[in-house]
């Protein structure tokens, strides 16, 4: 294979060969909807009336934001949705995206639908990876108090041990169906309860390859060396590590944090910062790709080129196992679709659940593009570019 070219990523007839011209204008209308910041604040102020109020919304949505970013209500709607992605051989990563809960019974059930989405992918190619956030299973407050070392009372120490095996249950029925799990990362002040967690299941069920990948945020000055402390640590103890590779998602949050308490901000201090360390993560788990998998979970076209050609550079087949791409569904199809096409390992991040309770996730979407730079620009620029090769 020839070294990845820098255009790659200009093919628009790979990257929408599956929409038909009604999906291509649909998506332009969505993204330049979203482009719009005032429309996004007046989108989410209305969306939380209505959610406080008890209004229903979900027919409002249904057609254009949730069709756009996820893949429906339930595992059967998603496997519809996801039938293009199929046939693209570009993998469905299922993210049951139901958040802000905290009782015991609705922990029960996330973990419950998690280990029905590693059920589902059993002997089935088109979902290599299944995924869950500890919060998913976990109430917030007890994460915090844990993260921050204080002692735990006979009742929180009891419900440690709940979240716990929730974990473990998950991690355990991935190593039997054979289907590598994501463990998300999240804010930064209960990451580390969450990085013990994962490490502790690496440890026990990446014996023989990675199974557990714990989530690694670029965008934080510190994940670099914790990256490299976390393979070290993998090599003394003869397990394999994973690590999915991502900038981040909480930037704002972290910051409004940081200067409210007064602490050290864990954000890089500028973008270059965060791109120079995210591809230098790569290029460490390249290098150490004896003991590391990752899953490269980016937007940033520079990036996964890095990955493409550090692949060809060390003689890394495309479709090795222990190397994928991953972008979120309705999101960056020209990345997604081109290194699909060239034979790459690639999978598509497909959140779903009620509409009512993936709302969060939908406004999350609809900030980032407008918020990251360049990101809704480019979405629409392709779509026109396509457009105007089928002489629409």
């Amino acid at each position: 294979m020839q070294t990845l070219p820098d255009h790659l990523f200009e093919n628009t007839e790979v990257a929408f060969k599956g929409k038909s011209n009604r999906e291509l204008t649909r998506s332009y209308y969505l993204f330049k909807l979203i482009s719009n910041p005032s429309l996004v604040r007046m989108g989410k102020w209305g969306t939380d009336i209505a959610l406080r109020l008890g209004i229903p919304i979900g027919w409002a949505i249904k057609g254009n934001i949730f069709k756009q970013f996820c893949g429906g209500e339930t595992i059967e709607e998603c496997a519809r949705a996801t039938a293009l992605l199929d046939k693209a051989n570009i993998g469905t990563i299922l993210d049951y995206s139901v958040e802000g809960k905290e009782s015991e019974l609705d922990f029960d059930a996330t973990c419950d639908e998690t280990m029905a989405t590693l059920r589902a992918s059993e002997g089935n190619d088109n979902i290599p990876f299944c995924v869950f956030k500890v919060t998913g299973v976990a109430r917030f407050d007890l994460m915090e108090k844990v993260n921050a070392g204080q002692a735990l009372n006979d009742q929180e120490a009891a419900e440690w041990q709940r979240v716990e095996d929730r974990v473990n249950r998950i991690c355990a029925l991935a190593a039997q169906v054979d289907t590598p799990v994501f463990i998300d990362a999240e804010d930064s002040w209960i990451q580390d309860a969450i990085d013990q967690l994962a490490n502790t299941m690496m440890a026990r069920y990446n014996t023989q390859r990675s199974i557990v990948f714990n989530t690694v945020q670029l965008y934080r000055h510190d994940r670099l060396a914790f990256l490299q402390k976390s393979h070290q640590h993998a090599i003394e103890h003869h397990y394999y590590c994973g690590f999915k590779l991502v900038r981040g998602a909480y930037m704002e949050k972290e910051r409004a944090r940081a200067r409210q308490l007064n602490y050290t901000d864990p954000i890089q201090p500028s973008k270059e910062a965060c791109d120079r360390d995210f591809n230098a993560a790569i290029a460490y788990c390249v290098e150490h790709s004896d003991r590391i998998s990752i899953c490269c979970g980016s937007h940033n076209e520079q990036s996964n080129l890095l990955l493409g050609r550090l692949m060809q550079q060390h003689g890394i087949a495309p479709n090795d196992r222990r190397f994928y791409f991953a972008q979120l569904f309705g999101m960056s199809d020209h990345i997604s679709f081109n290194l699909s096409h060239l034979g790459f390992n690639v999978a598509k991040y497909v959140p779903y659940g009620p509409i009512k309770e993936v709302i969060p996730y939908l406004i999350r979407r609809a900030q980032e593009n407008t918020s990251v730079k360049g990101q809704t620009g480019r979405e629409l620029s392709l779509i026109l570019k396509e457009k105007a090769r089928r002489g629409l």
